[in-house]
């Protein structure tokens, strides 16, 4: 069996109000990007890593994977104007055909290796899994600022990543998705839209992206007590 990775990196610093991009940040001592490189690294199940980034950071990124040793990422490519782009450009660089595709935020770097080999291990079972974990604040719908309803969020789930599907089928998802158009926030959803089943496996409450001062602030303080 052999599994890919593709990171989605290509996400600049607008949100996080900084001029560099935020997976180039640092977290403690060292960027944010390594600390979710050395996770795929870690997790044997995982063949080769596609690293897409924006253009303009190809240089600044691949000094990065040279620094820290990172060994599994064998292709590092530009991305495009949204995460779709990105990662479909992720998908046609991989080399190969992989049985099985991980997709995971460059910038949730406290995504547990147990958790990858988790998703993957389901994904071997159903062919598409996502990792997610239940809403548990109350959601309201609004409209011009006034509440329409209360949402029952018994059914609701906060979704994360990994996502790891068949390669085929998430090849086969993005492929319709390009040729109609289709844009959506990620990966299962285009998969969904093709009439897939996706899975869920519980995800981490540890495992939150990074796109603001708050989020950072939050991500130092969990790695100290990591460490």
């Amino acid at each position: 069996m052999k599994v890919a990775a593709v990171i989605p990196a290509a996400g600049t610093g607008r949100r996080m109000k900084s001029e560099t991009s935020k997976q180039f940040l640092r977290l403690g001592s060292k960027p944010i990007l390594f600390y979710t490189l050395a996770k795929f690294e870690r997790v044997s199940e995982v063949d080769q890593v596609i690293l897409v980034v924006r253009e303009e950071d190809m240089m600044l990124a691949a000094q990065e994977v040279d620094r820290y040793g990172i060994r599994k990422v064998n292709k590092i490519v530009a991305g495009g104007a949204e995460r779709q782009d990105s990662v479909y450009a992720g998908l046609r660089a991989l080399e190969g055909r992989p049985d099985f595709v991980v997709v995971h935020d460059a910038v949730r770097p406290f995504a547990s290796e147990e958790l990858i080999r988790l998703s993957i291990q389901h994904a071997l079972e159903f062919g598409a899994v996502v990792a997610a974990v239940p809403v548990t604040s109350t959601i309201k719908r609004v409209a011009a600022g006034e509440v329409v309803e209360t949402v029952n969020r018994e059914e609701l789930w906060e979704v994360q990543t990994p996502q790891v599907f068949r390669y085929e089928l998430i090849l086969t998802a993005y492929e319709e998705a390009e040729r109609e158009g289709f844009r959506a926030t990620d990966d299962a959803a285009l998969v969904e839209r093709i009439g897939a089943t996706v899975r869920v496996l519980v995800g981490e409450r540890s495992n939150i992206k990074i796109t603001t001062p708050e989020d950072l602030a939050l991500a130092e303080f969990l790695l100290g007590r990591m460490r």
